[in-house]
C-alpha cells in the first residue's frame, strides 16, 4: 500500500473514522435529536469527499454498476482499489480517489454525480452506527444475534464540517430515513453478519488464498460469480430449489443475497446451502480411502522400519561373533 493511501482519513463502512477524536463521546438513540444539513450553500461542501477511504459494501458496488451502466467487473477495475475490510483478512474494494486532486470520482463543485446510489458510508456521514456484538450468540445457520438494543449511534464532528452549524433539525431515525440508511442496512445486513463474525476470530485465524478469492468474487463480482453457478459443477454439487435458481439468473439482488448464504456455508459451516447427498457420500468415500490408504502406508512403512530394525541386529550379532 503507498504512503499516500496509508495516511488519508481512514473510515469504516458506516462513515466513521478509525481516529476517535471526531466521534462525540455520547450514546445516541433512533429518538435522539441531531442538528446538521448539507447543501451546496455550506461553505465545506464536498470536502468530505477528499482525502477519505471509502470501502464499498456489495450492495454499494451493484446499484453504482448498475447507475454507470457497466458490468461490476468493469465498475471494479476502474473505480475501485482493494482492500482489507477493518480487522479482517476478508478482501474488499474502496472507491480510487483522483489522482489530481485525491477526491471521489464522482464528486463535482456542483455535488455528487451519482448522488442518489451513493455508497453507503457517505449516507451515514455524520451519523455513525456501533458495530455488531462481536462475542454474542449464534442462531441456527451460525450468524451473531444482535439484540436490538445492543445497537446505539452516535455522532462524527470533523472540524471542517460546517453543517452543524446549520438550523435543520432531525431524529436520528428520521436522518437514516431520509439518508435511505435503512434500505441499505438490510441489504447489507448479511454480508455485515460474514465481516463481524470474520471479524470476531481475530487475526490469528488466517483464511486461505482460496477462500479469500472465493469471498471477493461473491462479495464484488456478481457476473462473474453468476457465471460460477451456473457454469462450473456448482449445480451439481449444491441442492438449489429451481424457483430460486430461475430468481437469480435474471435477478442481481436475489443472486446477491444468495452469495451471503453460500459464503456463510462455505466459510464458517452454516446450514444455509444444502450439498446433494450422493456429493455427502462422495466425500466420505474418499476420505475413508485417504484414510485407508494412510493405514495401508504406515503399516508398509513399519515393516520396512522393522525389517531394518532385525536387519541392523543381524549383522550387529554377526560383528560380535567375530
Amino acid at each position: 500500500m503507498s504512503n499516500e493511501s496509508s495516511t488519508v482519513k481512514e473510515q469504516t463502512i458506516f462513515g466513521k473514522e478509525k481516529n476517535p477524536s471526531s466521534i462525540e463521546p455520547k450514546k445516541l438513540t433512533l429518538d435522539s435529536h441531531i442538528k446538521f444539513r448539507c447543501h451546496p450553500g455550506v461553505s465545506c461542501f464536498t470536502a468530505c469527499c477528499g482525502g477519505i477511504k471509502i470501502v464499498l459494501t456489495p450492495y454499494d458496488i451493484l446499484q453504482l454498476s448498475k447507475r454507470l451502466g457497466i458490468p461490476s467487473h468493469e465498475f471494479l477495475h476502474q473505480y475501485t482499489l482493494p482492500t482489507y475490510l477493518e480487522k479482517t483478512d476478508m478482501p474488499g474494494v474502496m472507491i480510487k480517489l483522483r489522482e489530481d486532486d485525491n477526491k471521489c470520482p464522482f464528486v463535482t463543485p456542483e455535488g455528487c454525480t451519482v448522488y442518489t446510489d451513493r455508497p453507503t458510508a457517505c449516507r451515514y456521514y455524520p451519523v455513525g452506527m456501533a458495530d455488531f456484538h462481536e462475542g454474542g450468540s449464534r442462531d441456527q445457520e451460525g450468524n451473531e444475534n444482535t439484540p436490538e438494543e445492543e445497537k446505539f449511534f452516535f455522532i462524527v464532528r470533523e472540524d471542517h464540517c460546517k453543517g452543524f452549524e446549520e438550523d435543520k433539525e432531525w431524529t436520528v431515525r428520521e436522518w437514516r430515513e431520509d439518508q435511505g440508511v435503512d434500505v441499505r442496512d438490510e441489504m447489507n445486513k448479511e454480508w455485515l453478519r460474514l465481516v463481524m463474525r470474520r471479524k470476531s476470530f481475530g487475526l490469528q485465524a488466517t483464511l486461505s488464498e482460496q477462500a479469500k478469492r472465493m469471498f471477493f468474487m461473491a462479495s464484488t463480482d456478481l457476473s462473474t460469480f453468476r457465471r460460477f453457478i451456473f457454469e462450473s459443477s456448482f449445480l451439481d454439487t449444491y441442492e438449489i430449489e429451481e424457483e430460486l435458481l430461475e430468481k437469480i439468473k435474471e435477478d442481481d439482488v436475489e443472486l446477491m443475497h444468495f452469495s451471503f448464504k453460500y459464503l456463510a456455508a462455505t466459510l464458517f459451516g452454516a446450514k444455509a446451502i444444502k450439498i446433494k447427498e450422493e456429493k455427502i457420500k462422495e466425500k466420505v468415500e474418499q476420505m475413508k480411502q485417504q484414510q485407508d490408504e494412510t493405514v495401508e502406508q504406515s503399516v508398509k512403512e513399519y515393516e520396512m522400519l522393522k525389517q531394518s530394525l532385525e536387519q541392523e541386529k543381524e549383522e550387529t550379532g554377526i560383528k560380535n561373533k567375530q
